[in-house]
């Protein structure tokens, strides 16, 4: 179990490290400590957001009637990363989302 969670953490900070393939260029070590520092820093607020938003539809989930069980929740992994854009533009303006996230799909959209 442990190396699966040590696997798929790896696997999300490959793909966060994706513009030099993995690869720190700086020529000196505090460069490379201030890229394996801010890797970390992204790598643990994507954890933090996933998590987040998977206990949010957990208890949506439960609230709507659905039966979750504990032992399905124990196979969950914070570091999913398909719904993440690696790619593109990014706003850092905070918005006023109700209770702090945004809406959740319902089951039926998927």
């Amino acid at each position: 179990m442990q190396a699966n969670l040590q696997e798929g953490r790896h696997a999300l900070a490959r793909k966060i490290f994706h513009g030099r393939a993995g690869q720190l260029y700086q020529r000196y070590q505090d460069g490379m400590e201030d890229q394996i520092g801010a890797l970390g820093l992204v790598l643990h607020a994507l954890v933090l957001f996933n998590t987040r938003y998977m206990d949010a539809a957990v208890t949506q989930l439960r609230a709507e009637g659905f039966d979750v069980r504990d032992e399905d929740l124990a196979r969950l992994s914070p570091f999913v990363r398909h719904h993440i854009n690696m790619l593109g533009r990014y706003s850092f303006q905070l918005p006023d989302l109700p209770g702090g996230l945004r809406p959740l799909r319902s089951p039926s959209e998927e």
